[in-house]
This record gives C-alpha cells, structure tokens and sequence, in this order.
C-alpha cells in the first residue's frame, strides 16, 4: 500500500512538470519576432514585404513610408519559423485616383516585382539576415538585430553607399530606365568592393559572420546614415590638416603656426561622403 501511494505521488508530480513545460512552451510560441521598417531616404518608398514559398504572408507592407525617418512602420511576424524578402520600390502612385472599386497595388518606377535591392531575414530560432545585390541596387539598405541574447553574434549589415551615384559601379549602360543599377559580372564585384556586408552572387556570403539567436526583433533601414570608417577619417582629416596649415602657413609666413583642431578637420571631412543625393519620389 504505501508503494503504491509513492507511485501515486511520483505520477502526480510527473503530470504537473509535463503541464508546467506544456504552459511554458505555449508562453514561448505565443511571442513572434517583429520586423520593423524604417524610411530615412530623402523621398518616399513603398516597401513590399513577400514570404517565401511555404510561409504566411504578412498583411499590410506594401504601405507609403514618407521619407527622412518619418516613415516607419513595425509588424509582427507569424508565429513560429518565418522566411521573407523585404524590397523598396519607389516613384510609385496610390492617390486612389480612377481606382474604382478594386484598388490594385500602387504602380511604381521599380515596377510590382522585386527590385534590385534586396533584405532577406528569417526567424525563429537560429535568425538568418543578409542584404542582397544579386538582382541590382536600387536603395541603400541595412538589416540591424535587436533584443538578443548576449553573448552572440547580431551584426548590422547590408550597404549603406548609394550606388546610384557611382559612376564606376554604376556607369550608363549598367543603369536600369528607372534609376537604379542592374546586376552583372563586372557590377557584382564592384559592389562588393564598396559593401562587403552584401551579398552580391548566388554563392557569396558577408565579410562580416552572423550567429544570430532569437532576436526579438529586425529593422530593415532603407538609406541609413554612413559612418566614416576610421582608415578614410584619419586619411580625410590628415589632408585637411596639411591643407589648411599649407594656407595659413602661405598667408602668413611669419606668424606661428596654429594647426587646425582636428575635430573641425575630421568633421568636414566626413560630411562629404556621407551625404546621400536626393531624389524625387
């Protein structure tokens, strides 16, 4: 009898852990990763957010995001595993004008289809991100984790230069009617010569590693703020110096010479290359 009552009690105990993992499994399913886009080009873009094949859709991305930051927009993700491309089309209408009863999707310059410009992520459990270059460049772009785990490696990447702008990587025959910058061989190593955090082949991979564990959280930024790197910084600010001191040394050769302060050096040099060219939407 009284073995029979320690079964009992051993049972009882097995049933309430199972229902604990149960309750806590459940808690864990019910959070899904948020995406959130974030528009800081100078004009508007239309985002159009697709799942790959197999995988929900996400309702309500293909939206107007108004340009300089005022455009942002955070969605939640199906539960579970979840896989998707993230694109920018610009020069798109939807002021509903003629529209009639069945609105169809805002026409855009970059056209319905994806663009060259491309944000793939996945979620749940190991995160996947990488900004792609295989189909062109269209607008610059960066995918940044948040809310992970310490410990990991969550990095931003994606291409911050507007290589609409480039002659080299984008000369007259590699430029598509609607502005942006078609894919190739040649183009292909140029852009990865100018963003290594991209992706520019099918086989190619990020100068940077990821191993990404559950983030709560991934921000797509079309046209984020380039950061100098520190080797074009120290070269910019070098010549700066020796320019001004040049100058001053010319004007006024017998005075002492005062060198420049070299936060004013490296903030001017820096203001040039970080600029990104406006265009109309």
């Amino acid at each position: 009898m009284v073995t029979s009552s320690k079964t009992q009690e051993a049972l009882a105990l097995m049933s309430l852990a199972v229902l604990a993992n149960a309750a806590a499994a459940a808690g864990d399913a019910s959070s899904c990763a948020k995406l959130t886009l974030n528009n800081l080009c100078p004009y508007p873009v239309w985002p159009l957010v697709t799942a790959n094949a197999g995988y929900p859709s996400v309702a309500g991305t293909d939206a107007r995001l108004d340009g300089n930051g005022e455009g942002l927009v955070t969605m939640a993700l199906p539960q579970g595993a979840w896989s998707g491309r993230v694109v920018a089309r610009t020069g798109c209408v939807d002021d509903g004008m003629a529209c009639g009863d069945d609105c169809s999707p805002p026409q855009c310059e970059t056209g319905n289809a994806s663009p060259g410009t491309v944000a793939q992520v996945s979620v749940g459990g190991l995160a996947m991100y990488s900004v792609s270059l295989v189909d062109g460049f269209n607008v610059p772009m960066v995918v940044t984790p948040h809310d992970f785990a310490a410990g990991v490696q969550c990095p931003t990447l994606g291409c911050v230069v507007d290589l609409t702008q480039d002659q080299e990587c984008c000369p007259a025959g590699a430029r598509a009617p609607q502005g942006s910058c078609g894919p190739g061989g040649t183009q292909a190593a140029l852009f990865k010569a100018k963003c290594p955090d991209t992706r520019t082949t099918s086989t190619d991979v990020e100068a940077t590693p990821q191993d990404c564990i559950a983030p709560s959280e991934l921000k797509v930024v079309f046209c984020p703020a380039r950061e100098c790197t520190a080797s074009l910084c120290f070269f910019n600010t070098f010549c700066k110096l020796i320019l001004n001191l040049t100058l001053f040394y010319f004007f006024f050769p017998k005075l002492t010479l005062l060198p420049v302060p070299i936060s004013l050096a490296r903030r001017n040099a820096c203001a040039a290359p970080c600029m990104v060219a406006r265009r109309e939407g």
